[in-house]
């Protein structure tokens, strides 16, 4: 999976397609991220003895086909690709040819 926790997205497809925001968990055994502000769910919350009950609104998961890597110095969504620095391999946005880590 190229997108890693921290990574700014933008989603290609779906109820909110055109958001953006910064992925919060990367989940790579089921190709899911977790993206702020993106796929928003409700969760009613049971009233405890020590809290009251209330309605959550939090980020679902969303499949990592859904979204692309927003490069910012090309202002639109990029493929990453990999290149060698020396001995180490980093990430790349193709449309810019920008490192991304």
């Amino acid at each position: 999976m190229k997108i890693k926790k921290g990574d700014t997205v933008i989603v290609i497809a779906g109820k909110d397609k055109g958001k953006k925001g910064e992925v919060i968990k990367a989940m790579p055994k089921t190709n899911k991220v977790i993206v702020e502000g993106v796929n928003v769910q409700t969760k009613h919350q049971k009233q405890t003895r020590t809290a009251a009950a209330e309605i959550k609104h939090q980020e679902g998961p969303i499949d990592v086909s859904n979204v692309m890597y927003y490069d910012s110095k090309a202002k639109a969504a990029s493929r990453i690709g990999f290149e060698m620095d020396g001995d180490k391999k980093v990430r790349v946005a193709k449309k810019s040819g920008s490192k991304i880590d």
